[in-house]
């Protein structure tokens, strides 16, 4: 694992900020000022040294110099100009003092040269056009004549030389020694680099005293104050007497002081709204658990009776559901097979779902009632009194006589059920509807009778098995369903519901549930105990 990276505060890199700042202004400051400064002082000396040009042209013979640049002979005339340039040489601090004429080839022969004698040849070193157009046209050079050479680094003031004529015989030459001018920048530089420094420094001090109090002493307060409000979720009330800037920092104390005044409350509420919430989610958990007691669960539910085999499920959509199944002994010899679906989910719809599951079996017991259509038609009038809720109810209700395989249904608005017979596969049986329960008063209800053999089976279920959605919001449907059931017709019945709510899942493929899933399989065996039909 690698080490683990330095954190720098803003302390540090506020510090850090300043003094690279006030290098580097300095380096500016320098950079820029010795630049300023060395392009100054060339200038300066090119000037003192045109002056003194200036003064050697104004004693000078001029033609003189032109008769000398014709017969290059030295005369009486001659050694008292040298002696005279030599004068103005040392007094002037120049390095050089010189006359000469440039030729095309690119070398100047000397009138004067305190280095050497009349008529003496030397390739130019400085920049030949500007010469050539100087000794040509007699115009003084726009530029530095700076150049390297085996005499130095030098800078050159050149004037031309005019006879009585006004024509140009040669030009004069002032040198000044570079190092003098450099010499002069670097002490410069050090001075200002000093003072610039200094101020710098002096500036950084103040604007960090400034920046500390200000801004970045108010800002670790605000930090401080939020990792104790964050570690103990607690207000404290001196932070907005730690922070007293008077402008936006102060604005973002109160706000922090507030937002957290504010959380504090929030988290309060969230308490006492998740200690009901679990208040809530426990009394659900029981009444789901009630509902699922007051269903039928243990499978077989009669194993001393051998006519017949049944097997039920359900899942609901929330943690109670509107769906219901049921089946029960009337008597001896018939058994009734209930199956119910109560229009919306929740709390509401789980009890409307108790009562009726209730009443459906009450009137079908209490006086061994067998006809579906009576006792659906005393169980809504009773649910429609005092229905202010608007809820209704879809029932199927089977009533088969065992020893014969006669049954009578009735089918409040409930999904078509399917039948299979012995050594056949699983059809609908597809009939006239009744209204559903709870819908009006007075209501008849239409029943059918059919017949079982030993080896037919039955299967029931809710609109939650056809309406199950997928991702792409297509329904599962009644083709799929009684695909499914004909995978393995002859299997079991719980066989047989594990296998249609498998189809349903894979069809589904992780899509919410929206409605309670509820089936229920019935095989009808007659006097085969429990055998193959015939």
């Amino acid at each position: 694992m690698g080490e683990k990276k330095r954190r720098w505060g803003i302390t540090k890199k506020t510090l850090t900020g300043i003094i690279v700042f006030t290098l580097l202004m300095d380096l500016s400051i320098c950079i820029s000022g010795s630049i300023v400064f060395d392009k100054v002082i060339q200038r300066i000396y090119n000037e003192r040294g045109y002056v003194v040009a200036n003064i050697i042209i104004e004693h000078i013979d001029h033609d003189k110099i032109a008769e000398y640049t014709k017969t290059w002979t030295a005369d009486e005339y001659y050694y008292e100009m040298v002696d005279y340039l030599k004068y103005i040489q040392a007094c002037s601090d120049a390095a050089y003092i010189y006359i000469g004429v440039p030729r095309e080839d690119k070398t100047i022969k000397y009138v004067y040269d305190s280095g050497s004698t009349i008529g003496f040849e030397d390739p130019i070193a400085a920049p030949f056009d500007e010469l050539w157009e100087a000794y040509t046209k007699g115009v003084k050079p726009d530029s530095y004549l700076v150049r390297h050479s085996q005499y130095g680094f030098l800078t050159s003031s050149c004037l031309p030389v005019r006879d009585s004529k006004g024509k140009v015989v040669a030009l004069l030459f002032v040198d000044t020694n570079m190092e003098i001018i450099y010499s002069t920048l670097h002490t410069f530089i050090l001075n200002m680099s000093i003072i610039s420094a200094f101020m710098l420094i002096l500036c950084c001090v103040i604007n960090w005293r400034l920046l500390r109090k200000s801004l970045i002493n108010p800002l670790l307060s605000i930090k401080e104050h939020l990792d104790h409000f964050a570690l103990y979720t607690s207000v404290e009330d001196n932070l907005l007497e730690k922070v007293q800037t008077n402008d936006e920092l102060r604005d973002l104390a109160v706000s922090v002081t507030a937002m957290e005044r504010d959380i504090v409350e929030y988290i309060n509420s969230i308490q006492v709204i998740t200690s009901e919430k679990e208040k809530y989610s426990t009394e659900l958990n029981i009444a789901a658990r009630i509902q699922s007691d007051m269903l039928p669960s243990l499978f077989p539910a009669f194993p001393e009776r051998h006519e017949f085999d049944v097997f039920a499920t359900m899942t609901p959509a929330k943690e109670v559901g509107g769906d219901f199944y049921d089946f029960f002994l009337v008597d001896h010899n018939h058994i009734a097979l209930v199956m119910g679906d109560v229009s919306g989910k929740g709390v509401p719809a789980s009890l409307f779902m108790v009562i009726s599951r209730t009443l459906i079996k009450y009137s079908t017991i209490k006086g061994g009632e067998l006809s579906p259509s009576k006792i659906l038609a005393d169980v809504n009038n009773q649910l429609c009194e005092g229905n202010d809720s608007d809820l209704f109810v879809t029932v199927w209700v089977a009533i088969i006589d065992l020893t014969t395989g006669i049954g009578v249904a009735a089918n409040a608005g409930h999904e078509h059920p399917a039948i299979k017979r012995a050594n056949g596969k699983y059809e609908l049986s597809i009939y006239k509807h009744s209204p559903a329960l709870a819908v009006m008063e007075d209501i008849k209800f239409a029943e059918h009778e059919f017949k079982l053999y030993p080896g037919d089976k039955l299967f029931v279920y809710t609109d939650g098995v056809t309406e199950a959605t997928n991702i792409f919001n297509e329904l599962y449907g009644s083709d799929r369903l009684v695909e499914a059931l004909n995978k393995e017709a002859d299997a079991s019945n719980e066989v047989i519901l594990n296998r249609v709510q498998k189809s349903i899942d894979t069809f589904t493929k992780g899509a919410p549930q929206f409605d309670d899933i509820t089936m229920l399989g019935f095989t009808y065996y007659g006097d085969n105990k429990g055998g193959k039909a015939k």
